[in-house]
């Protein structure tokens, strides 16, 4: 492994004592779910240190039209969630989506897994240097709307973040970055990072705005509610 910026260093020596408590309230059942894997790929571009997220496509049976990291369901050929298997796939996907080179990529480590509850992921978040970066753009638009490298600084800058909330009551962090709304799962877990790698900067909590019916649909779309978790209350969609 080549040698990391300094800017990433402290996320990198945080990431072996990350419980997944620290994460998400949701975390994965003993038994059951389907693993997944998502890439965080820290990068350095023409605006700084930045992070490479997608836009999946509005026709997904699950997360719709959702800003997200890179990143999808474990095959059998990349071996065992416990072991290599979310690495390679995260890698595999990524590939797929954008068309990242894997061999430009230095794997820092795993986070806990977490758990989805409407689709019934577990997902393992594969946090990565992109030591090498190249050009990556719409492979499958299938899958994959749009792509964006979005600088640490926009993300951290207070007049870019918010909270959103569901018809529900559920309420959680959110970015407007890169004519992108950044919010459940994918917001939960870039919020914990920021803090983790020491970016974070003060912001204003109080200001929210409710999710548009058009986002609601979209996000809807395929969600099922396992055993023990309740269809009414908070949305345990995206909570955090």
């Amino acid at each position: 492994m080549s040698a990391l910026p300094d800017w990433l260093g402290q996320l990198a020596r945080a990431l072996p004592e990350v419980r997944g408590e620290q994460l998400s309230r949701f975390l994965p059942p003993p038994t059951g779910g389907r693993h997944s894997a998502v890439l965080v790929l820290f990068g350095e571009g023409t605006s700084g240190p930045d992070l490479l997220l997608i836009e999946r496509a509005h026709t997904m049976r699950s997360h719709a039209g959702q800003p997200a990291f890179p990143g999808g369901a474990l095959d059998p050929e990349d071996g065992d969630p416990a072991a290599e298997g979310p690495v390679r796939a995260a890698l595999r996907e990524a590939n797929e989506e954008v068309g990242l080179d894997p061999a430009s990529v230095d794997v820092l480590g795993r986070l806990p897994a977490l758990f989805l509850p409407p689709s019934g992921f577990v997902v393992h978040p594969v946090v990565s240097w992109w030591r090498a970066p190249h050009p990556v753009d719409v492979v499958d638009e299938a899958e994959v709307a749009a792509v964006a490298r979005v600088p640490i600084a926009e993300l951290v800058d207070p007049a870019n973040r918010l909270q959103v909330r569901h018809p529900s009551g559920w309420v959680g962090p959110a970015f407007e970055v890169a004519d992108l709304l950044v919010w459940g799962f994918t917001a939960g877990l870039l919020d914990k990072l920021l803090q983790l790698g020491g970016w974070d900067l003060p912001w204003d909590t109080a200001r929210s705005r409710t999710l548009d019916p058009g986002t609601l649909a979209l996000a809807a779309r395929g969600a099922t509610f396992p055993a023990g978790l309740p269809e009414a209350g908070p949305d345990p969609r995206n909570s955090w």
